[in-house]
């Protein structure tokens, strides 16, 4: 038997699965194989059905949906006309990147395994599972997946295992070349790429908008600095609904771009042209010519924890025996408790990485630099406005990551940090950005009734389907609806009698009702007009805390109200550590209480709310 051409395909949403995938190609590569990583959209699905050994990578975003890059190929494995032994020639595999803190844990990868079963496929080894949540990270479940591996193909190649493979520490040709160039060019606005007229700004393609307005609306004595900041999108060709989401790619800091240069003796305004290795694409989002401070300060995600990957190839260059002793290390399956207490615990970024091996670094080789460091991933924000409430705006509500860790600097969160230091009044302040349709999805018929929980800036996207509501139209008022149900003390506000009730009900849970309690003025005046029901916690003003999933038990009569007699529909909005499965775990004790249901019952009742689009979840780690 021949020796087989690895195709690696992936569906990364945040490169952990991109970075998998090019492990393996590079392991495949080691052994002297053919083998090639690409991303699933952009493989020709067609040929599937000649390769011979397939390996998928994949991720799982939202509530069990696949990754951007990989969604149409999504749809095309998934038609029914495809036939059942279409793939009986073809061996896989299949790796799943997941976090167990979600509900849908690797449902994707999961969900693809079972799929190519069913298409005939040879499946070489159990789908592997690995998860964020484990002490070592995915790395505990991708080494043991990946050692079997490659005792299957092994096994099935057996002129493979004849051959020597490359030691770890010897460096694979770079993916790309760098020509520099004697003159240098003048740059574009970093990271902007103006649309042509009637395009839809996209990932490759983003508008550049305007800075509107960047405020504070957390008190200044409260601990988290969160900032409404809206963008102006005049001539964009943007539209969104809401639940629909922002995308936009942060910057690197200034004074990281300097340092990241004069480790690695670069000069900032030189300019270069890149040449691909192979099947391997120039990145679209880099102009040609570039200069190297464009692409640190833009694409390079220096600020990033680095992946085992980095000091993989970081320890090929090292020649001080101490430091390559320590880089080997991290690298090796057995160091993978060291690098998490180095690295991983106290969010050790990869520029800080350099400055503690300085004699390594100053050994990199610039055609290295896009092996080394993955690309600085997009940011996507629930948009926390509607086009009718705020036409040619988008507004976002961002709260900035800054925590402590053993490090002596805090640790800041890139687009967060970024977004909260621009200036409106710079004239020329320009955020390149662009959006896609969110996971959550408002019901189109205004008497619809939606009950919404959003705690925190999880009330983003609230608020964007309140003004479209709102601005609809009074006509999502609840006709028939017992007063009583209103005078509940934990309605911050009572509506008037002449509306008492309104089809939009609301759950918001933050400290303090003084220092984080986002947008009090607009819901109160919604609530004067009749179009929404408020209900608050605020976990901090009392002695006992008190948190939303304790007011929706306390409601119990009127949310089934909404949900058994008027169809209305449930929506969560969060922080996914342990919010979203409290408020679930409070609404099927509504739905025992009230509904007269056993445990297994209102289980059954709301995952056939999930099934329908009737309760969605929106969570976020």
């Amino acid at each position: 038997m021949s020796e087989p051409r690895v195709c690696v395909l992936y569906g990364s949403q945040t490169g952990s699965a991109q970075d998998a995938a090019r492990r393996i190609e590079r392991q495949a590569r080691r052994r002297h194989l053919q083998a090639g990583a690409l991303p699933l959209d952009s493989y020709e699905v067609g040929n599937l059905i000649s390769e011979s050994l397939v390996v998928f990578v994949c991720s799982t975003t939202g509530q069990g949906d696949p990754p951007d890059n990989m969604k149409n190929f999504w749809r095309f494995i998934f038609k029914k006309s495809l036939p059942v032994n279409a793939l009986s020639n073809v061996d896989c595999a299949v790796l799943g990147l997941g976090d167990s803190s979600y509900a849908k844990f690797n449902f994707v990868a999961k969900k693809l395994h079972k799929r190519l079963l069913h298409l005939g496929a040879s499946m070489l080894l159990p789908v592997g599972l690995a998860d964020d949540q484990h002490d070592l990270g995915p790395d505990a479940v991708i080494d043991p997946w990946l050692t079997t591996f490659w005792e299957k193909v092994l096994t099935l190649h057996p002129s493979v295992a004849e051959t020597i493979p490359l030691r770890e520490d010897e460096l694979l040709p770079p993916s790309y070349t760098f020509h520099f160039h004697d003159g240098v060019r003048e740059e574009p606005q970093e990271g902007v790429v103006v649309p042509p007229d009637q395009s839809a700004p996209s990932w490759s393609r983003p508008f550049p908008s305007r800075l509107v307005s960047n405020q504070r609306v957390t008190d200044e004595s409260h601990f988290q600095d969160v900032r409404l900041i809206e963008f102006d999108i005049s001539g964009s060709n943007m539209e969104f609904s809401a639940g629909d989401v922002v995308m936009m790619y942060p910057l690197n800091a200034v004074e990281d771009v300097k340092l990241f240069c004069q480790l690695l003796r670069l000069d900032p305004e030189a300019t270069f042209t890149l040449k691909a290795a192979g099947t391997t694409a120039v990145p679209a989002r880099l102009p040609q010519p570039c200069s190297l401070s464009h692409l640190v300060g833009s694409y390079l995600d220096i600020s990033a924890v680095p992946r085992r990957s980095f000091f993989e190839l970081l320890s090929a260059f090292a020649t001080n025996e101490l430091e390559k002793e320590k880089l080997v290390e991290f690298s090796s399956a057995a160091g993978q408790e060291e690098l998490h207490s180095y690295c991983n615990r106290p969010r050790r970024t990869a520029l800080e990485v350099l400055t503690d091996f300085p004699l390594t670094t100053a050994e990199l080789k610039v055609d290295y630099l896009l092996d080394l460091f993955p690309e600085i991933q997009p940011r996507s924000f629930s948009i926390a406005s509607s086009l009718q409430a705020h036409p040619q705006k988008i507004q976002v509500l961002v709260a900035v990551v800054q925590y402590k860790t053993k490090m002596y600097k805090p640790r800041r969160g890139l687009c967060s940090t970024w977004l909260a230091s621009l200036d409106p009044a710079q004239a020329d302040m320009r955020v390149p950005l662009w959006v896609k349709r969110g996971s959550l999805r408002f019901p189109p018929h205004r008497d619809t009734p939606v009950i919404m929980v959003g705690p925190g800036t999880g009330v983003a996207p609230f608020r964007s389907a309140l003004q479209e509501r709102t601005a609809q139209g009074r006509n999502g008022e609840i006709s028939a609806c017992d007063s009583r149900l209103c005078q509940v003390t934990s309605v911050i506000f009572t509506p008037p009698s002449s509306s008492c009730c309104s089809a939009n009900v609301l759950f918001f849970g933050c400290r303090s009702e003084a220092k984080d309690f986002y947008f009090k003025s607009e819901w109160e005046e919604m609530i004067k007009a009749g179009n929404l029901i408020l209900f608050t916690a605020f976990s901090r003003d009392q002695e006992q805390k008190v948190y939303v999933q304790q007011r929706v038990r306390e409601n119990a009569e009127l949310l089934w109200d909404l949900i058994s007699n008027k169809n209305g529909c449930f929506y969560i909005a969060g922080n996914a550590n342990q919010m979203p499965a409290s408020v679930s775990d409070s609404l099927k004790e509504v739905f025992q209480q009230e509904g007269k249901m056993s445990a297994e019952q209102a289980e059954q009742m709301l995952a056939a709310m999930e099934r329908s689009g009737r309760l969605q979840v929106e969570a976020w780690s």
